[in-house]
């Protein structure tokens, strides 16, 4: 074992400041990654404060992890001393189920395993996340990362980038179809690009006109206002696939009759409420409503090499980590374009 150094919370309603914990020495198959950027996802938000239920204290978030390899196991074959390496939202899973081997760990039938705050079968506490001077991580569940990015940049890739890029292949957006994009956020920016990079046609769907230029620079070749039903109507019937990235209650029945026939409304983002949906929206068009969740290791490679052949990162705000607390206050008030990002290099060197 050894002492590392993060910011924890320490209960649902008590800020994260420093926190020194033990991390586990690389087993044979580790890889032991110095994080040097870490994102913040509404998610990190969520399990701080206790909004979600199962946080267990002290929680140290985060799980939009890059950095450089510091030590590797003995049986290690991907990664080498020196190399840049990702951790995403998963560091393990049974491994043999049939949707692990499928390389669909996000939805093992015995419980994937969690970044941060999961049941961690090394130590018989939780997993601890990327707020955090370091990590170790099976070399099954690490990443590598392009070269050719800005390395602070490619962080929110690991999340956002990966719970867009998963439905997006899978419902295969690409030339010929019209993606629509409801929500011009974290998830919504990703959604943008990389709709745009694999060749569709992508209608961006938000309640304020002062995103409309925004959208328009991330790659929109439309941009629809919602609070101007006429302007929805007018895509009535007209959409192949939509990425709702809404984590707020909103009329789903609005953009279920875009789409066109056989069309797919997929959801990523998590209201907290249930959407009612009026089933005569389906029925009518053979429409389907769906969700999906981030992706499996291989789907997530195959994500960060497209965004290395494309050059395309998130768009980021950095912030050292004591401005965390405030940083998710600014996220409850959607003040940030597009994502927060903490430099790791601000951690304390001991709590």
């Amino acid at each position: 074992m050894f002492v590392c150094t993060g910011y924890a919370a320490q209960s649902a309603d008590t800020p994260l400041a420093p926190f020194s914990f033990n991390r586990r020495d690389p087993g044979p198959t580790d890889v032991e990654i110095e994080i040097l950027y870490c994102g913040v996802c509404h998610s990190d938000l969520h399990t701080a404060r206790g909004e979600w239920p199962g946080t267990v204290y002290p929680n140290i978030p985060g799980h939009e992890i890059v950095g450089r390899v510091r030590r590797v196991g003995a049986d290690v074959k991907s990664f080498k001393v020196g190399d840049l390496a990702g951790v995403g939202c998963l560091v393990d899973s049974c491994r043999t189920c049939a949707n692990c081997v499928e390389g669909l760990e996000q939805y093992c039938l015995v419980g994937a395993t969690g970044t941060y705050n999961a049941p961690d079968k090394h130590t018989g506490g939780v997993t601890y996340g990327g707020y955090s001077k370091a990590v170790v991580v099976d070399e099954a569940f690490v990443l590598r990362l392009p070269e050719n990015l800005d390395l602070a940049a490619v962080a929110p890739l690991l999340c956002a980038g990966i719970t867009t890029y998963s439905p997006l292949r899978h419902w295969k957006a690409g030339p010929g179809k019209t993606v629509g994009v409801v929500g011009l956020g974290g998830l919504g920016h990703m959604a943008v690009k990389l709709a745009r990079a694999m060749g569709a046609e992508v209608v961006m769907f938000t309640t304020s006109e002062s995103k409309r230029a925004d959208a328009e620079r991330l790659g929109a070749h439309h941009v629809v206002v919602t609070r101007d039903p006429e302007a929805l109507k007018a895509w009535g019937g007209k959409l192949d696939l939509i990425i709702d990235a809404v984590s707020a209650e909103h009329d789903i029945n609005a953009y279920l009759v875009l789409l066109k026939r056989d069309g797919t409304l997929v959801q990523v983002g998590a209201p907290p409420a249930p959407l009612p949906v009026h089933v005569s929206n389906l029925i009518f068009g053979r429409r389907s409503f769906a969700g999906s969740l981030i992706g499996g290791i291989p789907e997530t490679q195959e994500m960060l090499d497209f965004c290395g052949k494309h050059g395309i990162t998130a768009d980021i705000e950095m912030i050292p980590i004591d401005k965390i607390n405030e940083a998710y206050d600014r996220m409850l008030k959607s003040d940030v374009k597009y994502r927060f990002v903490i430099d790791m290099a601000t951690l304390p060197a001991a709590a």
